[in-house]
């Protein structure tokens, strides 16, 4: 099943020191379905691997190897968020803009929502956004 991929479990993918069953069940379903993302992920996944370089977490060669295999997966990137639509529910959530966007793409596509992020995961049941939970 296709899916909205927050940054939180995709960046779990990289540490080896991080495990969680929501971040294993997204990376199951990503070796066969496309994962969607909204396009500031792009950005998110690669700052929080140079952030964990910098306090040397990760070395700059596997934050290389991670990214060509990231690059694998059908990885969908969104490029056009319904404005309106994110405001209001960074508003009305309590989120930043950058975790409504994640919602508002799940929400607007219908499709489920896969974050570690327990305030996105709030917001998800109040919006009506299906999760992706361990046992599917």
């Amino acid at each position: 099943m296709t899916f909205v991929l927050d940054a939180s479990v995709s960046a779990c993918w990289a540490f080896a020191d991080e495990d969680h069953p929501v971040a294993d069940v997204a990376f199951s379903s990503i070796q066969t379905e496309e994962a969607v993302v909204p396009a500031l992920w792009w950005f998110e996944i690669r700052n929080i691997l140079i952030v964990n370089e910098r306090r040397g977490r990760i070395h700059g060669r596997d934050t290389d190897l991670f990214l060509r295999a990231l690059a694998q997966f059908r990885i969908r990137i969104d490029r056009e968020p319904e404005q309106a639509d994110v405001l209001r529910m960074a508003r009305a959530q309590g989120l930043s803009v950058y975790d409504a966007a994640y919602l508002e793409l799940a929400y607007r596509e219908k499709l489920p929502l896969a974050t570690l992020d327990r305030r996105m995961v709030e917001a998800a049941r109040v919006m009506g956004v299906q999760l992706v939970e361990k046992g599917g």
